[in-house]
């Protein structure tokens, strides 16, 4: 078994590898470009849509548009925000930083496209449920269903792995480390709480995910503004270190530019899992009037997870200076970051924030697997059997050291990206298409709403 682990990690190296980096980023600057930099000209409408559910009500669709963005965060918010970072900081220095924010920047228009295919192309299953995503548009807008066969196979043995039981492993691993907590008794606690959300379907997911992962995006947040407020004349030097690394690699692994780049790149990308297809199947559940709409909600994703989350780690972790100590493990450098400000609350806090990330990427995760799994198999008593077996393994996860099957799914999760990619770029003429569509709506909207501002003025005036 040791030699097929060590077999897939090299797989694994391969498969996320320069070669898909670059197709990864390279995507995102082809439609950042084709799209004019819709992630800075519609950003604060974006923002305005999160909490907007006017557009929604009589909609088609099975959870609301926040909730369908909660769900994706919970997929993507995880162990990857805290020992991801960190790791792509202890291999690629601070300049790693830099680069998984310009990876974060242009995945926001990967994240754009691959949401807005996701919704224009969604169809109603057997129970009037939506179901969208890669397999939908590969299928019915690219003409390609072997694609979206070959997606949805990656992505329903991928959800095993990358969001099931590495999840319940690390929630368990911490459990035991900081609280004594027996891996087993954490798996039990797992099992029941997943099978309370997930056995419900999207509309439970969604309702638990709007309530879950708000709070612990604010929890980890408020801890890493308190660093940051607690210690200001660190700042500066924190962020001009990441700046000038980023170009030199002076404090990368042998001093190479090229570590910088790619560990800020897949650690980046690896967070937010822009052009991995997996978010736009949360999409295109959301009740929506306009493919664009959702589309401009789901890339604030993005800007969450990988700008703002995974940023409070790596900032902190630059400004303890607890990177330059190789004799920590890259799993412990953001506790031990934390702790080195706020002494023993530091590590409960990171402790905490992983058990939250992991718990929810678990259950955003079973939607997508479980759609992938409907699309190769589409009948209702085999979704609940899906259902049933993937909750079953969150406590094999939580148990047991399955080295082979996280490496698989490492591969398989990488996997899910090429023929993903495929479809954003074989279809970005729709994208640009549906984007003008419902540019020229926003632009109605604007006006009526101008109108009848006016209107009330000159009622008033009477």
């Amino acid at each position: 078994m040791d030699a097929i682990a060590k077999f897939l990690d090299k797989v694994s190296g391969f498969v996320w590898g320069v070669p898909l980096l670059v197709l990864l980023v390279g995507t995102g600057i082809f439609l950042t470009f084709r799209l004019s930099f819709i992630q800075v000209r519609l950003l604060p409408y974006s923002l305005k849509q999160i909490f907007t559910r006017k557009h929604d009500k009589k909609a088609d669709g099975d959870i609301s548009q926040f909730q369908a963005l909660m769900t994706a965060m919970a997929a993507t918010v995880g162990v990857g925000n805290i020992v991801g970072v960190a790791t792509a900081v202890f291999m690629g220095g601070p300049g790693a930083i830099f680069w998984m924010w310009l990876a974060g920047f242009f995945g926001m228009a990967t994240k754009y496209g691959e949401a807005i295919l996701a919704v224009k192309y969604r169809v109603k299953d057997s129970k009037g449920k939506m179901a969208g995503g890669p397999m939908y548009y590969l299928e019915h807008g690219l003409k390609q269903k072997w694609l979206g066969v070959l997606f949805a196979v990656f992505g329903a043995l991928a959800a095993f792995g990358i969001g099931n039981g590495t999840q319940s492993k690390a929630v368990a691993d911490v459990m035991n480390n900081t609280f004594n907590v027996p891996h087993y008794i954490t798996g039990i606690a797992l099992v029941v709480f997943g099978a309370l959300v997930i056995l419900g379907g999207i509309k439970s997911i969604g309702r638990v995910t709007a309530f879950f992962v708000p709070i612990m995006a604010l929890f980890y947040f408020i801890a890493g503004a308190i660093v940051v407020i607690m210690n200001l004349n660190l700042v500066p030097e924190a962020f001009a270190l990441i700046f000038k690394d980023a170009f030199t690699g002076q404090a990368a692994a042998g001093g190479a530019i090229g570590a910088v780049i790619r560990f800020g790149v897949a650690r980046g990308l690896f967070s937010n899992e822009a052009g991995l297809g997996s978010a736009p199947i949360a999409a295109a559940a959301a009740k929506t009037d306009y493919p664009g709409r959702q589309a401009l909600i789901s890339m604030t994703q993005v800007l969450f997870d990988t700008l703002i989350i995974c940023s409070i780690t790596g900032v902190t972790i630059v400004m303890s200076g607890k990177w330059q100590d190789k004799s920590i493990d890259a799993g412990a450098l953001t506790a031990e970051a934390f702790g080195s400000f706020l002494g023993s609350a530091g590590p409960l806090i990171v402790a905490i924030g992983l058990i939250f990330f992991a718990t929810s990427t678990i259950l955003g995760w079973s939607y997508y697997g479980e759609k992938c799994f409907q699309y190769l198999f589409p009948k209702h008593g085999f979704v609940l059997a899906y259902r049933i077996i993937f909750v079953a393994f969150i406590f094999v996860g939580a148990v047991a050291s399955l080295d082979v099957v996280w490496a698989l799914a490492d591969v398989l999760n990488g996997l899910m990206a090429i023929p993903n990619l495929i479809g954003l770029l074989g279809l970005s003429g729709i994208i640009i298409m549906e984007t003008k569509r419902f540019q020229a709506k926003v632009q109605e909207e604007k006006e009526a709403e101008r109108l009848g501002k006016q209107t009330s003025v000159d009622t008033s005036a009477k």
